[in-house]
């Protein structure tokens, strides 16, 4: 009988949130060397306030969550953080980090990736080639229709603003707000 009130209580808990499965950079290049897979980066910062928002809302909304699990590795990238971090022929860290209680300067990798604000979510193909990046603090549903063109490679046959366009008047959100 307990098992089965903790079991009722564990579903109850779980039901209606999802969790991303988040991984370090070079987690996600390890694995991407074993099955390609496009990569998602979510740079942020401990005290962004925007980016909890996001972690809470966002990330965590069933929809996103499940989008991103098939179809990402996930990193979670600390933008002012002190994580070493071997990327294309290169080795990044943050000389100017000051240690988890005061802000720190902006990641040598944040840089090299062009982050110039927080959150923004970088999007790489199979090859680690960039796709593109999202700014701002975003809900699950306008992400939705990007996490969706990027994983279907549907972003690749959408060249100009008025076919961009076209792809969002025919998108059906999965998402009910």
């Amino acid at each position: 009988m307990k098992k089965i009130l903790l079991l009722t209580l564990f579903l109850i808990q779980t039901s209606g949130f999802a969790q991303v499965y988040w991984m370090t950079m070079t987690q996600a290049l390890a694995a991407q060397k074993k099955e390609p897979k496009k990569i998602l980066i979510d740079f942020y910062a401990d005290w962004c306030a925007p980016c909890k928002e996001m972690d809470k809302f966002t990330f965590n909304h069933p929809e996103i969550a499940k989008i991103i699990n098939e179809n990402f590795y996930a990193v979670k990238f600390e933008s002012d953080g002190n994580e070493t971090v071997s990327f294309a022929g290169h080795t990044f860290i943050n000389p100017d980090y000051k240690g988890k209680r005061s802000k720190s300067g902006l990641h040598q990798f944040s840089k090299y990736m062009n982050i110039n604000m927080i959150p923004t979510m970088v999007f790489l193909d199979e090859k680690t080639d960039p796709i593109t990046s999202l700014s701002g603090a975003l809900k699950a549903k306008e992400v939705e229709p990007y996490f969706s063109m990027i994983a279907s490679n549907e972003y690749k046959t959408i060249k100009t603003r008025k076919e961009w366009e076209g792809y969002q008047k025919k998108f059906k959100s999965k998402i009910k707000e």
